[in-house]
């Protein structure tokens, strides 16, 4: 399994990975806890986050 981080995280080191799981489901981590523990979702689950994540559904309000 390969664990990527987004293009958008500039190579900075405080970042989430991704993986695709062997499962099907998609893996997300901590990069820099890379054998601590990791959330694991369903691919419905991740569609519906990542739309929220385009359509703005998690930006605070100043």
């Amino acid at each position: 399994m390969n664990w990527f981080k987004s293009s958008h995280s500039g190579g900075q080191t405080d970042c989430v990975e991704v993986a695709w799981l062997a499962s099907g489901e998609v893996g997300v981590r901590d990069s820099k806890n890379p054998t601590g523990s990791a959330l694991t979702f369903t691919p419905g689950e991740w569609d519906a986050f990542t739309a929220g994540v385009t359509d703005g559904e998690f930006n605070r309000s100043a």
